[in-house]
């Protein structure tokens, strides 16, 4: 098969051959980046042009050529099949195809090395902002659920064993904040890839009188990336983001586990609507939590991804090396499946509906609150150690008298310590124990209303 000779082959006596060029050419991956190239073309020939490096009339007749070749990328009329190498490449190319040699004068001043650099910039600008849409999105039907159920208690669990009475509504509220924490760190990893490494060219800068500043404005960039060898040789901008992305993905992954468990007969405390479930193809009577299990498989891609360009990076000396065209995959991947996985959560939440009956059940004869018991003899005075001590004992004979806390006598009590009085019984209800939370962040009424009320604000005015 023929296809056109590179833009780079003049060096060279022989073609590359097919072999090799199917087995280097990315562009089935980078012409996912062809608005930003294109966008970054744009701003560099304007430069070109305020920098009199071109005139101002060849600069109006390449960027108007490259919106053209814009619209038909948008429209599938431009083909970008393996032997146009990347997307850069295969742009260029059309541009020379449309407007002659001129074409060849937009890479004044610039290699693919910054080129690619840029674009990968540009795209997780807008991934980040999708991103924090849909965790603000979810945040918001988390916030719903705890309004909804603000008053549902529910055993609080430590090592999957029962271990407080908690809120429902405070449970949910965990993730608000987990979530929030994710908004942040994406907010953190805009900023410190918001730089321009266009002008950097392939390692050491351009002997034309660039002004990478003026690029950097158009680009809506906060600055450039002072070192041209750092600027197309690093990709820490891409390991954060797909690191934050694992994290991400850990906290949905978490919470897909507490849902599959919940919605089991053994639990049963969570139905979610027969949308967002599936059967057995074998048994009638399956009904599988298939999309909260599949978000937590998909968080082990992410943490894949992750490993990826960690590895791909890690011995890579100074500067560009054609290992980094490998940085593509990892990336696409971990924005489309954390995107995925953040909206089908959403919708996951929003049609699953939590049993209060079932959880109050659980509730019931059991040793839930016998931590209240052991602060009761700490305010009496009694070290705390030694309360735990005395506690201990209590269950312990409890459970040996098949008894639940709230079932033993007075009589019984005091043989473990003096100290307890009727008075104590008021604190082994689920309800009272709550009640009796004074800490901030606690899963009190008073401070369950106050974070849903610091949530609603927050949500409400939050800026991307």
């Amino acid at each position: 098969m023929s296809h056109q000779q590179p833009l780079w082959s003049g060096r060279f006596k022989e073609p590359l051959s097919e072999i090799a060029l199917r087995f280097s050419s990315s562009i089935d991956l980078d012409k996912q980046f062809y608005q930003e190239d294109i966008a970054g073309s744009v701003a560099h020939v304007e430069m070109l042009a305020a920098t009199k490096i071109i005139s101002s009339e060849e600069a109006r007749r390449i960027r108007t050529a490259l919106k053209s070749i814009a619209k038909e990328i948008a429209h599938g009329k431009l083909d970008l099949s393996w032997d146009k190498e990347d997307i850069h490449m295969a742009i260029e190319q059309r541009l020379i195809q449309k407007i002659g040699p001129l074409g060849g004068k937009l890479h004044t001043a610039r290699s693919r090395n910054d080129q690619v650099a840029l674009d990968e910039r540009l795209y997780l600008r807008g991934a980040i902002k999708e991103l924090q849409k849909l965790i603000l999105q979810l945040q918001r039907v988390l916030l719903y659920k705890a309004e909804k159920y603000f008053d549902t208690l529910m055993p609080g669990y430590t090592h999957l064993q029962r271990a407080q009475p908690v809120y429902l509504s405070h449970h949910l509220l965990a993730y608000v904040s987990m979530l929030e924490r994710d908004f942040e760190r994406l907010h953190d990893c805009r900023k410190r890839l918001n730089k321009l490494p266009l002008g950097a060219a392939a390692l050491a800068g351009t002997s034309f009188p660039i002004d990478r500043a003026l690029v950097a404005r158009k680009l809506g960039f906060d600055g450039i990336v002072e070192n041209s060898m750092d600027a197309v040789s690093d990709r820490d901008y891409l390991i954060e983001f797909i690191a934050t992305c694992s994290i991400i993905m850990t906290h949905l992954s978490r919470f897909g586990e507490e849902l599959v468990l919940w919605s089991s007969q053994e639990f049963a405390f969570a139905r979610t609507n027969d949308a967002y479930t599936t059967g057995s193809s074998i048994m009638p009577q399956k009904k599988n939590p298939d999309m909260a299990e599949l978000v937590r498989g998909k968080a082990g891609r992410i943490f894949g991804d992750l490993v990826n360009i960690l590895t791909t990076m890690k011995a890579l000396p100074l500067a560009y090396n054609r290992d980094m065209q490998e940085d593509k995959l990892p990336l696409f991947d971990a924005v489309a499946t954390t995107r995925q996985c953040l909206f089908i959560f959403s919708h996951i939440l929003v049609h699953t509906t939590f049993d209060k009956k079932r959880f109050e059940e659980e509730l019931k004869n059991d040793f839930l609150t016998a931590t209240e018991i052991a602060d009761y003899l700490v305010k009496k005075g009694v070290s705390f150690r030694e309360a735990h001590s005395i506690t201990g004992k209590i269950v312990t004979h409890a459970i040996e008298h098949k008894k639940g806390l709230s079932q033993l006598k007075l009589i019984e009590l005091k043989h473990f310590s003096a100290k307890l009085e009727d008075d104590v019984f008021e604190l082994l209800a689920p309800h009272k124990s709550i009640e009796h939370k004074k800490s901030a962040g606690s899963t009190s009424p008073l401070e369950v209303k106050k974070q849903i009320i610091h949530w609603t604000r927050a949500l409400k005015t939050k800026k991307m």
